[in-house]
């Protein structure tokens, strides 16, 4: 079954026209981050780009736990598509946009005082306190853009289109780092700079977005049901999913928030390092992230469909794409480390820092590698409550592993994390297992109904 599987070409062709878009719309992203980690490290003071690498690591946080507007949507769209429900597909589409406007609101109201309560915690430098605090509240302006951009991406995903993504992603943030050169370079408005061109560039990508759905809707005929999205029961099943992916992500921004902080407390040189470096798991993360979002797509699908052999077709052949793609990122970061570090910052403290802890960005493709898989296989059958329980696993067995580490500085800090990526792997491999040897990958999750 597995070679068979391996060399049926249909699946290597369904795999990759969904991957190789969201792949090159995914690297657009951490790109993103690296110009403007880029064009700030080479402005004269560390605490610039420390600023920026906090500042976005706290925006990060408090976007990337709404990530199951993303999430969440793809695997509902994917299954309405795959039963060919065009209603179903509009009214999962509406309801992540109104999901995304609701929560904005919520979350831009609790924000500032979050992140300073977290800077506080870090006990920053006078000059990094101020200028991350300008920085983050700048960038909350683009807050409902990108939550709605979230609900866009997942719902054309999920209907089996992954160029719109792709026209999508590359608009917003070449966007960005065509105003991150000219604010910060050319009208010298510095840290402050970056954050209004990533403001601008979401807001832009939002009305591509809305354009590209309204034409996706053309190819999937229904009608918009309205009067059942007053009712509770609409809601229940996507809002249940929602709820765990919720946790999930909560419980994964929290360990990135953690290691911010701890390297806040070792230093600005510290602090900056760690960014740079954990802009290369971005690269790999989004990269692999595009071979995960095939396998959402595809799984929630054939679930739509009742496809039980489409579902081992999908995972093999993006399972192994998946593996020799992390064996090819941790290559070349064993190899050209010290130059991906040095593109970032010509700041010589931050680049002798970071170069002491290269080993470990060579480790963590091979290390992440089957959490990203294995996310995408859950999302897309909307078995949220299995991804969120590995989560919650991996983190009550990784925080005494990093505590019991503390003393030995940012080397501890590093292999804690490796820890911990290793253990969300493999928790949900272990899950996913066990839904195979039950025949349950077909079955509706609990508490929801199939259709």
């Amino acid at each position: 079954m597995f070679r068979d599987a391996w060399r049926h070409a249909p699946t290597h062709r369904k795999v990759w026209a969904l991957a190789a878009p969201m792949i090159l719309s995914n690297l657009s992203v951490p790109l993103v981050a690296l110009v403007d980690t880029a064009v700030v490290g080479h402005l004269p003071h560390a605490h610039q780009l420390g600023a920026v690498a906090v500042g976005s690591s706290l925006y990060i946080l408090i976007v990337g736990v709404l990530g199951f507007l993303r999430m969440g949507t793809t695997g509902f769209a994917a299954q309405a598509c795959g039963r060919g429900d065009g209603g179903a597909l509009r009214q999962v589409l509406v309801q992540g946009l109104l999901l995304a406007a609701l929560l904005a609101l919520v979350l831009g109201a609790l924000a500032i005082p979050f992140s300073g309560l977290a800077l506080g915690l870090m006990n920053p430098s006078a000059e990094l306190d101020g200028l991350t605090r300008d920085f983050l509240h700048t960038r909350l302006l683009g807050l409902p853009a990108a939550l709605a951009n979230y609900a866009l991406i997942g719902w054309l995903l999920g209907a089996q289109n992954a160029r719109a993504p792709l026209v999508m992603l590359l608009v917003t943030n070449l966007l960005n780092i065509l105003l991150s050169l000219w604010f910060v370079l050319g009208l010298h408005w510095e840290v402050v700079g970056a954050a209004r061109a990533a403001v601008l560039a979401e807001w832009g990508g939002l009305l591509v977005g809305l354009a590209l759905a309204r034409r996706a809707l053309r190819r999937h005929p229904g009608n918009t049901r309205w009067a059942a999205m007053a009712q509770w029961q609409s809601w229940r099943a996507l809002l249940a999913v929602n709820r765990d992916i919720f946790l999930r992500s909560l419980a994964l921004q929290a360990v990135f928030l953690l290691i911010t902080i701890q390297g806040a407390r070792l230093g600005d040189a510290t602090v900056a390092a760690n960014a740079l470096l954990l802009n290369g798991l971005l690269i790999t993360a989004y990269a692999l992230d595009g071979l995960a979002h095939a396998v959402e797509a595809l799984y929630g699908h054939a679930i739509g469909a009742r496809d039980r052999l489409a579902l081992r077709r999908s995972l093999i052949v993006a399972g192994i794409w998946s593996l020799l793609a992390s064996l090819l990122f941790a290559a070349a970061f064993a190899v050209g480390g010290h130059l991906f570090v040095n593109l970032q910052t010509s700041i010589a403290a931050v680049r002798e820092t970071a170069g002491h802890y290269l080993p470990y960005l060579a480790l963590l493709p091979l290390f992440a590698v089957w959490s990203y898989l294995l996310d995408g296989l859950f999302i897309g059958a909307t078995r949220a409550r299995e991804m969120r329980n590995a989560m919650f696993v991996a983190l009550a067995i990784g925080l005494p592993v990093a505590a019991a580490l503390q003393g030995f500085g940012n080397h501890g800090l590093w292999i804690a994390f490796l820890t911990f990526m290793a253990l969300r792997g493999l928790t949900l491999g272990a899950l996913a297992w066990q839904l195979a040897r039950h025949d349950q990958w077909l079955a509706a999750p609990s508490g929801q109904a199939p259709h």
